[in-house]
């Protein structure tokens, strides 16, 4: 099965101009000069190809593997629109998962919604590669939207309102 990887990483968007896609993972080097890299593969779930999240690996070229998390497409809401819209309740075997079958000429991922992804690990990057990040980049704030604050009611009397 083709998990068409480039056209799903390149998707995420992720702020990296140093990477390759090499079969089904993706390979940066999110600092230059560093010798440290980032892989990032897909998550195998609880049947054979198909898929469940994304495995994220920061390497070295003498250490190896020095740290390893894995995202969930549950925990960040890859596949709720997806799965909402075709009933699919979390606790069933396909919910927040992706594989083999898919409509003819549609990615596997096809109904992927990737924000909540691309957040995690960039959060993630910051961590290991703090360089990283572009500095013109607004940081977004979860939970808080500006809103009008009403006004003082003004007094009729002359006296004021606390």
């Amino acid at each position: 099965m083709s998990l068409q990887a480039p056209e799903f990483f390149a998707e995420l968007c992720l702020p990296f101009a140093d990477h390759a896609v090499v079969g089904n993972t993706y390979y940066a080097a999110p600092t230059p000069g560093s010798p440290l890299r980032l892989r990032i593969d897909f998550k195998g779930a609880l049947y054979a190809g198909t898929y469940s999240g994304l495995r994220l690996a920061v390497l070295h070229p003498d250490g190896g593997e020095i740290d390893a998390v894995a995202l969930s497409f549950r925990d960040h809401g890859t596949f709720h629109r997806r799965d909402e819209a075709h009933g699919t309740r979390p606790g069933d075997s396909r919910y927040a998962t992706f594989d083999g079958h898919h409509q003819p000429g549609l990615p596997p991922w096809d109904g992927a919604v990737t924000t909540g992804l691309r957040d995690a690990i960039e959060q993630y990057t910051a961590v290991w590669f703090p360089s990283s990040r572009p500095a013109n980049k607004p940081r977004r704030t979860t939970g808080r939207t500006a809103q009008p604050t009403p006004a003082e009611p003004v007094a009729r009397n002359g006296s004021r309102n606390r």
